[in-house]
């Protein structure tokens, strides 16, 4: 078998961001009545599943290093990177997208260009990271201990 397989770390972090990512889908559904199979790849929404996997790392990395670890201390550093991009410059980036949709609008109303829309849903709200950091934490808890 391959020793990839056998990283404890790894598993139960791919785990937690994969069904993160799936509750995400699942309160998509229920929010809109259909499905939307961009909602498995996308980015943004609620909760957020970098916050997830980024925490699921950092707490499994505790667990199996120690809290002492340089291990542990590089992924909470690293969590925190990827937590304040995913609510703070891709949030920006979203934001900056939704205007100039608009703008693009008003100007293709009025006859001037046909331009493509710009995805703007890219970041997350800071409860969606908060949110997506406690499921990371409770889920790779409960699947390292179970482990």
């Amino acid at each position: 078998m391959n020793p990839i397989f056998n990283n404890k770390v790894l598993i139960i972090t791919l785990v937690v961001w994969a069904l993160v990512q799936g509750i995400k889908v699942l309160l998509g559904v229920i929010r809109e009545k259909r499905f939307n199979f961009k909602w498995f790849i996308g980015t943004g929404g609620m909760p957020s599943s970098h916050a997830a996997g980024a925490t699921a790392l950092a707490t499994t990395s505790g667990l199996y290093a120690g809290f002492d670890s340089a291990v542990f201390a590089l992924a909470v550093v690293f969590a925190m990177v990827t937590m304040f991009d995913a609510q703070g410059v891709r949030r920006s980036a979203g934001q900056q997208a939704a205007i100039l949709n608009q703008i693009m609008d008003d100007v293709y109303w009025k006859g001037k260009t046909e331009a493509g829309r710009l995805m703007e849903l890219i970041g997350h709200t800071p409860l969606q990271v908060i949110i997506g950091a406690i499921l990371g934490l409770i889920f790779s808890y409960l699947f390292y201990k179970g482990w």
